[in-house]
């Protein structure tokens, strides 16, 4: 089984920055897109950003563009959300994900849910 953690998380001001990581550990398939998603209080659960593990290809949500970069390192098995010029509205609870298909990956293809790390970005 795969499982997924998440650290990194944290309290920062409007304009910071933070680097979330998640290590995946157990077995995971090549077809495989790795990802991160965020929810907010009373809000649905939204795609924050993908990467194809293997293909280097990425996806953002629209929110996030040219904000965040997702990356990752292979010798670790990890992948990593940098998070710059950070605004209050990105407060979430951010889950790291393993889904089926693209890295553009759609909720429902997501197979695996990491625990969540909080994100609160104060004004």
């Amino acid at each position: 089984q795969v499982q997924l953690v998440e650290s990194g998380g944290g309290l920062v001001q409007a304009g910071g920055s933070l680097r979330l990581s998640c290590a995946a550990s157990g077995r995971t398939s090549s077809n495989n897109a790795m990802g991160w998603f965020r929810q907010a209080p009373g809000k649905e659960r939204e795609f924050v950003a993908g990467s194809s593990w293997n293909g280097g290809y990425t996806s953002y949500g629209s929110s996030v563009t040219g904000r965040f970069t997702i990356s990752r390192d292979r010798a670790k098995n990890t992948i990593y959300l940098q998070m710059a010029s950070l605004k209050p509205e990105d407060t979430a609870l951010y889950y790291c994900a393993i889904g089926r298909g693209a890295a553009s990956m759609d909720i429902n293809s997501v197979t695996r849910w990491g625990q969540g790390t909080q994100v609160t970005v104060s004004s």
